[in-house]
Formats: structure tokens, C-alpha cells, sequence
């Protein structure tokens, strides 16, 4: 295999992969030993999180992308994105002029992998459970639409929603969405541990030491009917302490596959390789990271502070430092790459000026040198956080207008932190729900947002959100879009810094890696197999 990059570009905003080289082939044999798939996402249970992977507590992209694999969904993402299709479902469709009456009918002979049938009472028992329990994730926010769910007959289930809601079939085939088993999963709690059932494409076996889970094994499900083909009969995914042990895990061969999260050094070495049986997989990607403020907190609570920083931040310098070519500014939440991207940011501050941010605290008679503390996580978003935050700081005490510390904390102190508003100023990353601009707004300023900020904008929650949600052409959204964008970056709740692409590295007698993570970072692991490569 030839180690070099492979790069699968977005077009039009629909993100179609384009196959080189090796990987990407439909042409796994589906047999043999097990595929064995690396990621330094952590797997814990704890007093913080007792229930890893349910579907009414579970939202973010580690956990979504173990329970992928087992969760049915009505709807999926197809390969290269673009609109979802059917999956659990045979057909759906909106049935009024409104977009707000969803018809579903569910594939005949639908079963749980124990066996069970699935049912259209199945499916409403799941939603409803979801909106029941309304964890403190916010996980259930992204079904608020919903109004009551109906069945008729075994087959047919029929959601009726609150209000316009033309990306509904979006959230269908999100892990929230996730058809389960009453007999599995209780009506009014969580389903605690790291047990996960369904009647999806693998069903999996967790190996666990002590409160963590090493391994997730994936046994193809002999009872699966769904759209997908399942192009291997066993994946195994490892978790790794850092990215470094994965690295040499694949180096060893006792891993075929790496995913996130690389460091930018493996990256650009791997990219620069030219021999070896290792290779790198560039794939379109969404990811994005900002910084979040807890807009009541004494020390940020007024606007000019909050806007200094945004002035002062040099995204491009920060970039070039800590990630290269691997990421790319952003001046909004909504990426380049998505219908209704708008770089209201730059169009705000333009170029990072200390001169600018000096007259914003001025006239607000703030005194300086601001003191704040940046709070990121150790373990979530790869190693090179620590140096990124270390940039931040850095860029923001030598303006001499503010006075930073910055302070890192383990995934799942930190997460629940953040939620209790412990922290003032905090750094997080996203992984969108399903590439559209709606899952880069409503679940930081739609009402139950998921980081419990306090910013609630009238206008963005009653008009804007709902109008953008009104149009099934997103193009004709993209004026409610902009205004929504427009108004973060005038009242700055959120600082977006970059957004970046995604990799996966594979050694060579291993198929369908370009199509291991769609643009979302959905792991899809049926698309694996064995054969010859390119």
C-alpha cells in the first residue's frame, strides 16, 4: 500500500467521498478473524455517568459511535452523507404540506437480536422513554418537536410534532432515536453498565476491568434486516490510553485500524510516508471546537469581556501552531462545508486587533488585566489540547489586557462541571448530531441547550430556530441562519476557534476505510472487510 493521503473533498455541501489507492471497496470477504479497530475514546461508568450507552442518556460522539452498531434507527445516513434514508423503516415520509406530520412503516419481520419481534409500539415505547427520563444530558432535546407518537397496526408509526420541523428525518437516525426492547430497557430510568442491545447490524459484548471498558466486541447480528450492508462478521474496538500506544499498536500489527484521535505529528508523518504497510485516510469532516461562557459568572458576565477575547483571538496563528494543516479557522458555529455557513465572527472583528479589544473594556470601564481561568479536558479531545489552550493563553496575556490561567480536568469531572456551571470559561468540541446548520445551533442556544449556559436569546429561540426549521429547501433557511449566527457573534455566549478534518490510518489488507467515518464522525464499522487492496 502506498502510505499516501487520501483525500475524500466535500461538494456542494454534501460531503461524497472520492476513492483512491486502497480502502473504500465493497470487496471485504466478510470472513476470517476479527477487523480490530483502535480509539483513545474512554469508556467509563462512574457516580457521574452510571449509563454510558442509553439512548435517553448517552450524547457524545464516543458513546453514539459504540451504540451505532447495535441501535436501530428508523432513518441512517447514507454512504457520503446527503439526505437520510430508510433503515428500521421500509418507508417514511412527511404526510401534510406543514412538515409537521412524519409517517414511518417499519420493514416486515423486524427483530430484536434475542429474537423479539420489533413493533411500531416498540418505537414509540423508545421515543416516549427518551422524553420521560429527559436526562440532564439534554439528549432528549433533540426529539422537542415532538408531540405525541402514534401507531397503527404492528407496522406503521406516525409522529405528530409540536411545530415545522423539516430536519426530522435527521434525528431519526441519531443513537437518541434508537429502537430498544422494553424488556431491556425500563420506561423510567436508565439502563445502567455498559450492556447494549438492539436489533441493529452487530450486537456487542463490552470486556470491562475494574469501572472501564477496554474492548467492545461487535458479532454480526444473524437477525439483522435493515439497509446495511454488513461487510465483516466480527470487529473488535480497543481503547487506548493515548495516541501514542494506539500508534504503536498499529505499528505492531495488533491493530488494523486507528481512529480518533491521532495526533497531528502521526498525521503529518504518515502523510509524508511513502513505504510501509500503514496508510493514511483523509475523510470530509465537521468537526468543530469553541470556547463556552457561562454568561451569569461575575468575571464574563459583561459582554465587553467576552467580545475583547473575541477580538483578540488570532484563530489562523493558533492553527498553524498546534494543528497545521490539519484545521482551519472558524468565525461561526455552523462550518464551511454547510448550507447557511456564514463567517459572522470575522464579518464582527475582522483581523485580531489588541488596539480594538483595549476600547471595548475601556468603554465598558472594565479593569485590567482581566483575570479568568480557560478549564479543557485531558482525555476527550486528543493530546493536542493541552498545547492549543496553552496557545490561547498565551495569546490573550500578551494583549496585557487579560491575566489567563488555564486548568485541565478529566473527561468526566470536567463534563459535569461544565453542566454545573463550575466553570466560567471552558473549552469544548462538537461533533454534529447530522450535517446540517441546525446541529450547530440549537444544542448550544435552542432552549435545554446541552452546555446549560444561561444565554437564552428571545429572538433566536421563538423566531429564528423554528423559521430555519420551516424550510425543507435549507437554501431558503439560510437568512433565519445567518441572523442567528450574526447574533452569537454579537453577544458572544460562544467563541468558535477552528474546525478540522478527520483521519484514519489503516494497514493495508483492510477495505472500506473511507467510509469508516462519515462527516458527523459516525463510526460505521459494517463497511470494513478484508481483501486486496488498491
Amino acid at each position: 500500500m502506498n502510505r499516501k493521503t487520501l483525500v475524500l473533498p466535500a461538494v456542494v455541501g454534501l460531503l461524497a467521498p472520492v476513492l483512491a489507492a486502497c480502502g473504500g471497496s465493497d470487496s471485504g470477504s466478510g470472513d476470517g478473524d476479527a477487523i480490530v479497530v483502535g480509539t483513545t475514546d474512554g469508556f467509563n461508568v462512574s457516580k457521574e455517568i452510571t449509563a454510558p450507552f442509553d439512548p435517553a442518556y448517552a450524547y457524545d460522539v464516543g458513546a453514539w459511535n459504540i451504540m451505532r452498531q447495535t441501535s436501530q434507527t428508523l432513518m441512517v445516513m447514507p454512504r457520503g452523507d446527503g439526505e437520510p434514508v430508510p433503515e428500521a423503516a421500509e418507508q417514511c415520509g412527511f404526510t401534510d404540506t406543514g412538515n409537521e406530520r412524519y409517517a414511518c412503516t417499519l420493514r416486515d419481520g423486524l427483530e430484536f437480536a434475542n429474537g423479539d419481534p420489533v413493533t411500531a409500539e416498540d418505537v414509540k415505547y423508545s421515543i416516549e422513554r427518551v422524553r420521560k427520563i429527559n436526562a440532564d444530558t439534554e439528549v432528549a432535546s433533540i426529539l422537542s418537536t415532538v408531540d405525541t407518537v402514534e401507531t397503527k397496526g404492528d407496522r406503521e408509526v406516525i409522529f405528530h410534532l409540536n411545530t415545522a420541523d423539516a430536519i426530522f428525518p435527521f434525528k431519526l437516525s441519531t443513537p437518541v432515536a434508537g429502537i430498544v426492547n422494553p424488556a431491556d430497557y425500563a420506561k423510567d430510568k436508565v439502563r445502567d453498565g455498559f450492556e447494549l442491545t438492539g436489533s441493529g447490524p452487530y450486537t456487542m459484548k463490552a470486556e470491562v476491568k475494574g469501572n472501564k471498558m477496554t474492548k467492545a466486541v461487535f458479532t454480526k447480528n444473524p437477525r439483522y434486516k435493515g439497509s446495511l450492508k454488513v461487510n465483516n462478521s466480527k470487529v473488535e474496538l480497543v481503547s487506548f490510553a493515548d495516541a501514542d500506544a494506539m500508534g504503536d499498536a498499529i505499528d505492531k500489527g495488533d491493530i488494523d485500524v486507528m481512529t480518533r484521535a491521532m495526533t497531528p505529528e502521526q498525521i503529518q508523518n504518515l502523510s509524508k510516508a511513502t513505504d510501509g504497510d500503514v496508510g493514511l485516510v483523509e475523510v470530509a469532516g465537521l468537526e468543530i471546537r469553541y470556547l463556552a461562557f457561562n454568561t451569569d459568572a461575575t468575571s464574563v458576565k459583561d459582554k465587553a469581556v467576552r467580545a475583547a477575547m473575541a477580538q483578540l483571538i488570532n484563530r489562523s496563528e493558533l492553527v498553524s501552531a498546534v494543528y497545521g494543516s490539519q484545521a482551519e479557522p472558524l468565525y461561526s458555529m455552523v462550518p464551511a462545508g454547510i448550507t447557511g455557513h456564514s463567517n459572522s465572527f470575522f464579518n464582527k472583528y475582522g483581523d485580531p486587533s489588541v488596539a480594538k479589544a483595549k476600547a471595548m473594556l475601556e468603554d465598558a470601564n472594565i479593569t485590567t488585566p482581566v483575570k479568568l481561568t480557560l478549564h479543557y479536558t485531558t482525555d476527550h479531545y486528543g493530546a493536542a489540547t493541552k498545547p492549543e489552550f496553552e496557545h490561547l493563553q498565551k495569546q490573550l496575556n500578551d494583549s496585557g489586557l487579560f491575566d489567563v490561567d488555564i486548568q485541565g480536568t478529566l473527561w468526566e469531572k470536567f463534563h459535569k462541571a461544565e453542566r454545573n456551571r463550575e466553570y466560567d470559561v471552558f473549552g469544548m468540541g462538537w461533533f454534529p448530531d447530522f450535517p446540517d446548520a441546525d446541529s450547530f445551533i440549537a444544542p448550544f442556544l435552542d432552549k435545554g441547550n446541552t452546555l446549560n449556559i444561561p444565554y437564552a436569546n428571545s429572538e433566536i429561540i421563538n423566531d429564528l430556530i423554528p423559521a430555519s426549521r420551516s424550510e425543507a429547501d435549507r437554501l431558503s433557511a439560510v437568512d433565519s441562519l445567518t441572523k442567528i449566527q450574526d447574533l452569537t457573534a454579537k453577544d458572544v455566549p460562544l467563541i468558535p476557534l477552528w474546525q478540522g478534518k478527520q483521519y484514519v490510518a489503516t494497514r493495508d489488507d483492510v477495505t472500506g476505510t473511507a467510509y469508516l467515518l462519515n462527516s458527523s464522525s459516525s463510526l460505521q464499522l459494517w463497511e470494513l472487510g478484508r481483501g486486496v487492496s488498491g
